[in-house]
């Protein structure tokens, strides 16, 4: 039997992408498609899959910190550090596509790096399997950072 606590926390993760998609389906076939971008420019495809599969680790870290006891003052904060990363996962998508900005972007995921690097810290603290769900995460936002900042530079 599924836990209520596993379903919200990978359906909160999951909520993010759904939401940033509405920013981002728009804007690919017009402003993206006529940026300028680096050669490590990933295909189109791969966007989805990579970010349903990462969501989905996310929500599973959220909740093996969570069943650790959501009393605990250590737990407490370690979510609370997961939620920030979480809202700031959520606004990149409508600053980069919706605002067609790369440098407020750019300025976006490097904040949510270091709030991801900051969740993993707090969540080894608790449970180890959960720091680690999340490595996947920070390296698919490091490319993606470097790609943002590369577009930005690109398209100046």
């Amino acid at each position: 039997m599924i836990r209520t606590p596993l379903l919200i926390s990978v359906a909160a993760c999951q909520l993010v992408g759904v939401i940033g998609s509405f920013f981002t389906r728009p804007a690919i076939p017009g402003w993206y498609a006529g940026l300028n971008k680096p050669s490590f420019t990933p295909p189109g495809w791969l966007f989805g899959p990579a970010w349903i599969t990462l969501y989905l680790l996310m929500g599973i870290a959220a909740y093996l910190v969570w069943n650790r006891g959501a009393a605990r003052q250590g737990v407490r904060t370690a979510l609370a550090v997961f939620l920030v990363q979480l809202l700031l996962n959520a606004a990149w998508s409508p600053v980069f596509f919706g605002l067609r900005s790369p440098l407020a972007g750019a300025i976006i995921i490097v904040l949510l790096w270091l709030a991801i690097a900051a969740t993993i810290f707090l969540f080894w603290k608790i449970s180890r399997c959960a720091a680690l769900l999340l490595l996947p995460y920070l390296l698919w936002v490091t490319y993606a950072s470097a790609l943002n900042i590369s577009i930005y530079f690109l398209n100046r």
